[in-house]
């Protein structure tokens, strides 16, 4: 690790270099990785350092310090494989979660591909989903020791395939059957959510479209940037957008998807083009009915939110918001849905009362449209009572109202 506060303990903002990364892959280095994972609680990074490096090189305990606190940090995004898979912080933070990744090469294997290149692998978690569900792959980062990393976790996970250093532009794309490319949201500044900014540029990626392909791109790329004939996928996890990728012309003939994953290994996609859902832009608007959907923050990205309407047979509570209200009580993965139990005027006084005849006290503010903050309109409220509550603080035809709901399973 580099800097002398990093010595001797935890460094977030430390990079790799390959001296001290090859270190822990040797025997000694794999001893006291283990070592290192039993005697650190967490908060004794300190103590630790100074009693390991005794018998090793100071650098090589921060580095084993560094590595263990991420695998730790990894095991809610990559889950189990964290244990003994190997990060630098950029290389974890920029890692796609298990759960997407394996979603993304379920359907790359589906469209009948066999071979894989991995452009800007970092430290290879979606090479590992790619090569677990059986295709040859080959990475390719520009980092030396972002490809060592990704090298050692495909051994880690017991897989095979091969990780190479070298420029994205300069590889042989026509020898395989598809090409994932994941390209640099990063500059000296830090994160970009400027395609224009990206690394390799963005005329790169689309070139890279124009055959079989799939890009991984930031969630809140604009629908304009989509090349013509390219589907956009915005994929969500748990109800969290995560990211969103950009499917050639040989994935399903271009449009918008929506997918939906969850925790429980379910998945679901939706299209506009799906035959039990209304065209986008086709729903009408309403006042509220018996009970309102916040669609999935997929479906919002993907603009979709009216094919969810169309499939509860319902209308927009204003043609600007992501809320649906119906009659009919539906469940479906692309929404949360609610009972609306009252309809409240958005008044504070009106409002205090009313709930306070409820003895509402813990409150939960779900709101779109309206210019408030719910932790600083939960303090003006001053609930004192026991019974907790959800309202949601939405426009519609005739007014700002609240409604005063009840979440469904």
């Amino acid at each position: 690790m580099r800097g002398a506060e990093c010595q001797w303990g935890v460094c977030d903002d430390a990079q790799m270099d390959g001296v001290s990364f090859d270190a822990l892959l040797t025997a000694s280095g794999a001893a006291l990785l283990a070592a290192v994972d039993t005697a650190y609680d967490g908060g004794n990074a300190l103590a630790v350092a100074r009693r390991f490096r005794r018998g090793h090189d100071p650098p090589q305990v921060a580095a084993a310090l560094t590595q263990i606190e991420l695998r730790r940090r990894a095991i809610d995004k990559l889950g189990a494989d964290a244990h003994v898979m190997y990060f630098t912080p950029q290389g974890l933070e920029q890692a796609t979660p298990r759960l997407v990744a394996e979603h993304r090469a379920r359907r790359v294997v589906g469209l009948g591909h066999s071979t894989l290149l991995d452009l800007g692998c970092g430290i290879g978690s979606d090479l590992i989903a790619f090569a677990r569900s059986g295709l040859s792959v080959t990475g390719v980062d520009k980092d030396p020791v972002m490809a060592a990393v990704a090298a050692a976790n495909l051994a880690a996970m017991g897989l095979t395939g091969s990780v190479e250093v070298g420029s994205a532009e300069q590889q042989p794309r026509h020898e395989y059957d598809v090409v994932f490319l994941d390209p640099s949201r990063r500059t000296s500044a830090g994160r970009t959510f400027d395609p224009a900014t990206y690394s390799p540029p963005w005329s790169f990626v689309e070139e890279v479209l124009s055959g079989e392909a799939v890009v991984k791109v930031a969630a809140g790329i604009a629908h304009r940037l989509v090349p013509a004939g390219v589907e956009a996928e915005w994929v969500s996890l748990d109800g969290r957008l995560k990211e969103a990728a950009l499917w050639s012309a040989g994935a399903d003939g271009g449009g918008a998807r929506a997918t939906v994953l969850r925790s429980d290994g379910s998945s679901h996609s939706l299209t506009g083009a799906d035959a039990d859902a209304a065209d986008p832009g086709t729903a009408e608007v309403r006042t509220v009915g018996g009970f309102v959907y916040e669609p999935d923050d997929a479906v919002i990205r993907a603009h979709l939110v009216t094919s969810v309407a169309g499939m509860v047979d319902g209308w927009l509570l204003d043609p600007h918001l992501a809320y649906v209200s119906s009659d009919r009580d539906v469940a479906t993965p692309f929404a949360r849905r609610y009972a609306v139990i009252e309809t409240l005027p958005f008044k504070e006084r009106p409002l205090r009362a009313a709930l306070r005849t409820r003895d509402v006290g813990p409150l939960t503010i779900k709101k779109r449209g309206i210019q408030i903050t719910p932790e600083t309109l939960r303090s003006r409220l001053a609930l004192t009572g026991s019974t907790p509550a959800t309202v949601i603080v939405t426009r519609t035809p005739g007014s700002a109202v609240v409604l005063l709901v009840e979440p469904l399973a």
